[in-house]
């Protein structure tokens, strides 16, 4: 229903309807992926991509790709024609996209609530938080060793927030289990805190296997052995090796039908060129190579082309995040990746700083504009990266997700139809008036404008006052607090959770705790 118009004293009817403005945007974001309105930014021609596929295929032809510890591999890549000597592999130019062409350019990874499904390609967005840090931080403990709670926390966070898509991953590592049963405690937390999709173990093949068995508790075997409903991160040893642990997982997840994420990670001048072209190839190079061999496992499994280019300062030796040389090139590897028909993850929130400042969402913002830009589909590192992914912070992790919010409206591009071009409100506005109060104002105002639930856009008085003059950081600090408070666990089947603890129950027996 349409609220009445009012004449008199606008001001006072727009500030109360401030929460509930940010209630109903909630809801409205409340969706399970985004779907990009905007177009790509696509940043070189055609001339220039092939240079760069040609010289890709040169390294992968004249200089070859290690696969080590892992002789199922070179049987595949021998069976499919490659030349394999030793553990050096070389491959004749087009052979390699000749066998990724078997993927699908788009799939569903399914979540244990139907409602929450993402689909990964096409034109489709999914924010997942950020992987892989074994500290975490807060601004009243500090830096830290993250433990299984903190892991929890975080998954809890993630659920609560309308502006992430995915649970993620090893959002923290949790150092206070052993390193050859925390898997397990991490795939069951996901099933347990959130009804979102996931992803599983890489660090060893048979915690990848682990991981996929539980989610065959979850799900039903025949429903996985047709159907993604978890994902896996393995990296490249870059420059150009492929170990065994990474290329075991790596099939263990296509093998069951699951997605691999194959993700090389470049720090220009250490294991790349410090030239951006050249760890474009080579990152081109090393991702398809990691695709073609999930295809070689199982044709047709789905994969994601990853990619993560990075620079270091060349005074230092230390890596750097969030600069505008990886930030470009997510550009190219977007389009690059788009030439494949794979989905793609690319880039991230990234930062080096080690608090929540303005450096971090300087970097932040930098690097996740391009993974917006250059047409990513899995965006993995949306919230919490700190320290050069050190460290994952709570206050930060908050930040994130606000801004994720804003990258819904962003990536909505500009709707035009006859409600926003908003003719009707010009003509009963007219000249020298103002829209506060019309009819089209009213109509529109709940869902016209992105509302931050951090940014304080009071005037100094007010903020200064009644604010106690906190910065953004400050403000994090209690919304994540809040948050988990108010957090409460989406619904599991009894069955299906005493199926998962009878699981976790007998793996833990069979094996003493080891912290390697």
């Amino acid at each position: 229903m349409e609220t009445p118009v009012a004449e008199a004293e606008p001001a006072r009817r727009t500030r109360p309807a401030r929460p509930a403005r940010r209630d109903n945007a909630a809801k409205i974001a409340g969706v399970p992926y985004i779907v990009r309105n905007i177009p790509t930014y696509d940043i070189l021609g055609e001339e220039n991509l092939v240079r760069i596929e040609r010289v890709a295929d040169r390294i992968l032809s004249e200089v070859g790709i290690e696969f080590r510890d892992d002789p199922a591999s070179l049987d595949h890549w021998k069976r499919a024609g490659a030349k394999v000597e030793g553990v050096l592999v070389r491959f004749e130019p087009g052979m390699l996209n000749e066998i990724v062409s078997a993927a699908p350019s788009q799939f569903t990874q399914h979540a244990r609530n139907p409602a929450r499904n993402v689909e990964i390609g096409g034109g489709n967005v999914v924010f997942s938080p950020a992987y892989g840090s074994p500290f975490v931080m807060d601004l009243d403990k500090g830096r830290r060793y993250g433990t299984l709670e903190d892991f929890r926390n975080f998954i809890k966070l993630a659920q609560s927030s309308p502006w992430l898509h995915h649970s993620g991953g090893t959002i923290c590592e949790p150092v206070d289990i052993p390193v050859n049963k925390r898997h397990l405690d991490m795939v069951y937390s996901h099933v347990k805190y959130s009804d979102r999709p996931f992803m599983g173990s890489i660090t060893a093949e048979e915690r990848a296997e682990d991981s996929i068995d539980m989610a065959r508790l979850v799900f039903g075997h025949d429903f996985v052995d047709r159907n993604c409903v978890i994902l896996g991160n393995v990296n490249v040893n870059s420059p150009l090796v492929w170990d065994g642990t990474m290329t075991k997982s790596l099939r263990a997840y296509a093998r069951a039908n699951q997605a691999a994420v194959i993700v090389p990670f470049i720090l220009g001048g250490a294991m790349g060129p410090v030239t951006n072209a050249g760890a474009i190839a080579q990152s081109y190079a090393e991702t398809l190579a990691g695709c073609a061999l999930t295809q070689l496992e199982r044709k047709g499994a789905p994969v994601i082309f990853g990619n993560f280019l990075s620079s270091m300062s060349l005074r230092s030796g230390s890596p750097t995040f969030g600069t505008p040389e990886p930030a470009i090139g997510s550009m190219v590897i977007g389009q690059l990746a788009r030439r494949l028909k794979l989905p793609l993850r690319c880039a991230g929130n990234f930062s080096n700083s080690k608090r929540p400042d303005a450096q971090a969402m300087q970097e932040g913002v930098m690097s996740m504009m391009s993974a917006v830009h250059c047409g990513a589909n899995f965006i993995l590192h949306s919230a919490g990266f700190l320290d050069g992914l050190l460290a994952m912070s709570y206050e930060k992790f908050v930040m994130d997700t606000d801004f994720c919010g804003a990258l819904h409206s962003y990536l909505a591009g500009v709707v035009v139809d006859d409600n926003t071009l908003a003719m009707d409100a010009f003509l009963q506005v007219g000249p020298g008036s103002h829209f506060l109060g019309c009819d089209h104002t009213m109509r529109n105002y709940q869902t016209a404008f992105w509302d931050s639930a951090l940014s304080d856009n009071e005037p100094f008085e007010k903020w200064s006052e009644e604010g106690g003059s906190t910065d953004m950081a400050a403000r994090a600090n209690g919304r994540w607090k809040k948050t988990l408070a108010e957090y409460e666990a989406p619904p599991l089947d009894v069955a299906i959770d005493e199926a998962l603890t009878d699981y976790i129950a007998g793996r833990k027996s069979s094996m003493a705790d080891a912290w390697y």
